[in-house]
Parts: structure tokens; sequence; C-alpha cells
């Protein structure tokens, strides 16, 4: 007997322990549950996302730059064509007559239309254009912030296609390119842009560089027509400012480039030459030669207030010049169907 005590008192802590197990395992949640449980808090998770409201960022509008035009109250002046450019000038080419004109001795920024002068330079000095040129770091950091150029740094063209690119898609790259290669250099080339001017007795013209990208290159209409009248002495010139689009071969692809100015597109538009600009401190500029009824005519527009704009203006000009005495309408409608000389 006192054996079998013995042995009962030894296996108790065993049985004891045993059962602790047993009861810790009944403890635990089992593998649904935990799923359960998993499922419940990803869900109130969930819910709890969803209840955080976006955070709201006000941002501030920046007003556009006002023209120089604009800050001079030049865009406050009336005509009875209620133009929307602040300078408007239209000239016989051949006797100098003036058939319409406002503001036309205001100094202002030109923009682009500089490329006319540095086109004219460019011909005038009687380059090679057959020279092949290359885009450096140069010309990209000086046209930086110009907007999107496809003339990439390494792009190689001759100088006679940098010339059409820069007249007919007012490319600011081949522009800078082309005073840059000039022999002296740029300054030598800004020096004979100005020379030019006072050539022409273009008194009230200053040009810093050759693109129009500077607000420091600044004309009078009275002047631009002078420029006008010079650079349609040039063929090529032009040529390349009324071609309505090119394709050019750059590298392994060839890239559509197209005018500036759609009026080159316009049947009932006759324009010998033409070249447009814009620039915040400028606003939309352009001019042009056109012929009318066997009159050539030069028309100047500068500051003009919106995108299309100046077109319009040209149009209304255009209208105006054919149903008044000046130009008589039904000679006005022959335009189309006179070949251009």
């Amino acid at each position: 007997m006192s054996g079998l005590m013995s042995l009962v008192l030894a296996l108790a802590p065993l049985q004891a322990s045993t059962a602790a197990t047993a009861a810790g395992k009944d403890a635990r949640p089992s593998k649904g549950a935990k799923a359960a449980k998993s499922a419940k808090s990803a869900k109130a998770t969930k819910r709890a996302v969803r209840r955080v409201a976006p955070r709201k960022v006000a941002y501030r509008a920046v007003p556009a730059r006002p023209s120089f035009g604009q800050m001079a109250g030049l865009r406050n002046t009336d005509d009875e064509l209620d133009l929307k450019s602040s300078v408007a000038l239209v000239i016989d080419q051949d006797t100098d007559e003036v058939l319409f004109s406002k503001n036309s001795g205001a100094v202002l920024p030109i923009a682009s239309i500089t490329k006319l002068m540095t086109a004219l330079v460019v011909t005038e000095a009687q380059l090679s254009l057959d020279e092949v040129l290359e885009v450096t770091q140069a010309d990209v950091s000086a046209t930086a912030g110009s907007g999107r150029s496809r003339l990439s740094l390494g792009t190689r063209l001759t100088r006679g296609e940098m010339l059409h690119l820069a007249l007919m898609s007012s490319e600011n790259r081949a522009a800078h390119l082309l005073g840059r290669t000039y022999p002296g250099g740029m300054e030598q080339f800004v020096h004979e842009m100005n020379a030019k001017a006072g050539a022409l007795g273009m008194m009230d013209t200053r040009y810093v560089e050759p693109t129009g990208l500077s607000a420091s290159n600044q004309s009078s209409a009275q002047d631009l027509t002078r420029l006008v009248k010079a650079a349609s002495a040039h063929p090529i010139i032009r040529e390349f400012s009324t071609t309505p689009e090119a394709a050019v071969p750059l590298g392994r692809r060839t890239v559509q480039f197209r005018s500036t100015n759609g009026l080159v597109r316009n049947p009932e538009w006759d324009i010998g030459l033409q070249k447009t600009g814009y620039i915040a401190a400028a606003g939309r500029c352009v001019v042009m030669q056109a012929h009318l009824a066997g009159r050539q005519l030069i028309m100047v527009l500068l500051d003009s207030a919106g995108k299309y704009s100046r077109m319009g203006d040209a149009e209304r000009i255009r209208k105006w010049l054919a149903s008044a005495s000046i130009i008589p309408e039904a000679q006005a409608a022959e335009v189309s169907a006179l070949p251009r000389q």
C-alpha cells in the first residue's frame, strides 16, 4: 500500500502540468477567430482612413505682367477701327503715304520682330548659307525660359536652314546661333545690327541681342516700316518669312515646322514678308508687307492685348482699306488672282 501511495504522489505534479497545458491550449483563440479579428481590425482602420479629409491647398494666382505699352497707358488710346493693338501704322511702301496711324512714334519692345534685323545682317554679310552650324550650350543657355525648342543641344543644320527657322518659326536658338557664329562673335553682330539700324534712319531703335527675348530690343512703328522695306529687298528673306511650313531633318527624324503667322495660309492675303513677335513686355506684335490691288503696303502692329488680336486687327485694317476709298473693294477682291511679282 505504501508503494502505491508513493507512485500516486509522484505522478501528481505531472498530471497537474498536463492539465495546465491543456487549459492553456483551450484558452487560445482558434484560427477562424484570429481571421475574423484581423478582418474586423482592417475594416476599422479603413473606416478611420476614409474619415480623414484631404488637405486643401490654396494657390495664389500670379497676375500677368503688364506690357510696356500697357504701363504707358497706350492701350487706352481710341481709334476708329477699335483695334486691340496699342500701336498701328499702315503706309504705302512706294510713296510713304500714311494710310493709318495710331501711336506710331511710341518706342516699345519689339520681341521677335528683332529677327528681321538678324536676317538682314546675316544676308547682307553674304555668309555661306551652306556652312553647317551646331547648337551649343551657349545657344541653349541664352534662350532658357523662352519655351520649348526642337533644336536640341548638338543639332547640326546649315546656316540657311537656321535662317529659315528663325524667320518662319521664330526659333530663338537658331537666331542666337546666327549671331554667335558671325565673324567677330556676338558683340560684333549686335554692333552690326545697330549700325544697320542707324544707316536705315531708325533713330528710335536699339538692339542688345539677336532673338528679341530681351525687352531692351526696342523700336517704333515708324522705324519698323524702314526695316520691312529694307528686308523686303532680299528674296531669301521674303521667301523664308512667308513659308507656311517646312519639313526639316533633325538627326534620324524629320520634324515639321510651321509659320507663326496663320495669315500666310489665308488665300485672302498676299503677303510678301512678315514677322511676328511676343514677350510679356512687348505684347503680341506683327509686321507685314502685303500686296493689295497693285499697292505694296507695310503694316505694323505692336503691343496687341490678346493671343489672336493682332491677326484680328490686321483683318480689320484689310477690310477697312477695301471698303474705304483708298482701295476700291472690287480691286481688293481681285488680289488672289494677281501673280506675285
